[in-house]
């Protein structure tokens, strides 16, 4: 009796497995047929994968900086330091450009959330 709409069973489960492998250890497609290959991203895409960072100063990058912090942080570490903030982004892997704009906070505020985050860093910026 088979259950759900799975179409494959333990040994067609293993074929795939052996067909991947190649392409996970070597990090390339290993296909000879170059149609099956995945396309590569173009040249002028946006690096996806390392984000960017936003910097403090104008109206739109401080809205985009606000949005990654708040992305990372979320609620759990406010009121928190400059120290609990940079362990947290570290915890949950946010992209090194942003935990380098957190470096420049004063170490001994207090901050109660990410808009006076990024308040204090608009400060020291030229606008």
């Amino acid at each position: 009796m088979e259950r759900g709409s799975n179409r494959l069973n333990v040994h067609r489960d293993e074929e795939m497995k052996h067909e991947l492998q190649g392409l996970l250890r070597s990090g390339h497609p290993t296909r000879a047929d170059e149609w099956n290959d995945p396309e590569p991203g173009a040249d002028d895409d946006p690096p996806a994968a390392l984000g960017t960072v936003p910097q403090p100063g104008t109206a739109a990058g401080e809205e985009a900086l606000r949005f990654e912090l708040g992305r990372h942080l979320a609620r759990t570490p406010f009121p928190a330091k400059r120290r609990e903030l940079l362990r947290t982004l570290h915890e949950r892997h946010a992209p090194d450009g942003l935990i380098d704009v957190v470096t420049e906070l004063p170490p001994d505020e207090t901050f109660h959330n990410v808009q006076e985050m990024v308040t204090t860093l608009g400060r020291g910026m030229p606008a």
